[in-house]
């Protein structure tokens, strides 16, 4: 499992209020989704279409799709690739 450092802790300025599938939380401003969801404890961010295997992020970078989350934002975007904004909601399904 990813943690944030504590240097990555530290630079953060406050926290914003996101949704993940219908539930309220309150993350660090200014990191990634996908860092946001594992901080939550989210181990699945999708289901591949085809053999229904859980995924999650791979790289952390954009390059290899495994981390894909729906967005009211958006639609369908790459959740290492995406910061969090206040009211921002997401689905990992």
């Amino acid at each position: 499992m990813m943690h944030l450092t504590p240097l990555a802790r530290a630079s953060s300025t406050g926290s914003v209020r996101i949704e993940v599938d219908g539930v309220s939380h309150q993350v660090d401003r200014g990191i990634s989704v996908a860092a946001a969801l594992l901080q939550l404890g989210c181990e699945t961010f999708r289901t591949h279409p085809v053999s229904q295997a859980r995924r999650a992020p791979y790289c952390m970078m954009g390059v290899c799709f495994e981390c894909l989350v729906q967005t009211d934002a958006d639609g369908q975007q790459r959740a290492c690739m995406l910061t969090v904004c206040d009211g921002l909601r997401v689905s990992t399904r």
